[in-house]
């Protein structure tokens, strides 16, 4: 069983965020190539009513990134079948099982889970002390800090706190803010006022200066990154390498690993665009690109890679490896 003491060290525990849509299996597997993280979380497993649990965990595969452990999150509003869920992915192997507070999406919230969950502390509770009880690897849960504003903040974080979770990642917005404005880390440093479970900080972590900001400002006790990665693949291993001190230098040859196993995992082109679409927003050079390489038409996944890699080898040394880039 994973320790979630989070002892001070020089580098804080990291975890690569789940992301509806973009950070699926694939993605997981190309990152962890670069690696630098220390655990990753699943996209989250839907359990909708009347569901039959078994089947919803077919695919959870614990080893997918041996040896980084790989934690399945699940999302729901029934709390029999969201603890039913948890113990069949403890039979899978699970270390721990995380559950989804925070995804803001209509669909999702207009079943009554997700965000919707912090609408009402006193049922956030229940559902995941049924979760809790009904396992014996660590539960935690990852919240945003509202539906449709924080009032209800602190009273959700003790209810969670109550329920028996190991401890809470928070993402500093509301399900109404979405993605924006910016991240309220305030929030974050008041998480860790008020709770005596640990707390992971999410939110706006794009470059390892901001991290360090997010970490001096929260106190918190490990961090979570989703879309900075997918904009800086080496990011985890930037930051890994200041905190210890160890050398790390990004090499093309990495990058073009990463970018190659979306062709091994038989990606669509849409998927590599996805992918890319962040990682153009890295450095000028590349944001000049950006469209070019958006409207490209290639025949296939492979043609559209063979187009793309020569324009980042041409700009590699200026984009991944200046101080500046992780500035930006």
């Amino acid at each position: 069983m994973l320790d979630y003491s989070f002892p001070q060290t020089p580098c804080p525990y990291l975890f690569l965020a789940p992301m509806e849509n973009l950070g699926d299996r694939t993605f997981r597997k190309a990152i962890a190539r670069i690696g630098g993280f220390d655990e990753a979380v699943t996209e989250f497993i839907s359990v909708p009513a009347k569901a039959h649990v078994a089947s919803l965990v077919r695919e959870y595969q614990v080893h997918e990134l041996s040896p980084i452990p790989l934690t399945p999150q699940i999302m729901g509003a029934d709390p029999y079948l969201m603890a039913a869920t948890a113990h069949e992915l403890e039979k899978k192997g699970a270390l721990r099982v995380d559950i989804n507070c925070g995804c803001p999406s209509n669909t999702v919230t207009g079943r009554g889970a997700g965000s919707s969950l912090l609408k009402t502390p006193s049922f956030l509770y229940s559902l995941a002390k049924e979760v809790v009880q009904a396992v014996n690897i660590p539960v935690t849960l990852k919240m945003r800090s509202g539906y449709e504003d924080i009032s209800l903040f602190e009273e959700n974080l003790k209810a969670a706190e109550e329920s028996g979770v190991r401890f809470i990642t928070l993402h500093p917005r509301t399900k109404v803010d979405g993605y924006s404005p910016p991240a309220r880390w305030d929030l974050i440093a008041r998480a860790k006022e008020l709770l005596r479970i640990p707390v992971i900080g999410n939110g706006d972590v794009t470059s390892l200066e901001a991290l360090i900001r997010l970490r001096t400002e929260t106190k918190c006790d490990g961090i979570m990154i989703g879309r900075g990665a997918v904009r800086d693949p080496f990011l985890f291993q930037k930051i890994r390498s200041h905190f210890l001190h160890t050398p790390f230098t990004p090499s093309f040859a990495l990058l073009q690993e990463y970018l190659q196993t979306f062709i091994q995992e038989k990606s669509k082109v849409s998927k590599l665009k996805q992918v890319l679409s962040f990682l153009f927003t890295l450095h000028p050079h590349l944001i000049q690109e950006r469209q070019s390489m958006l409207r490209m038409q290639p025949e296939t996944p492979l043609s559209f890679l063979d187009n793309v890699l020569p324009l980042l080898e041409r700009r590699f040394t200026e984009i991944f490896s200046s101080p500046d880039t992780i500035l930006l």
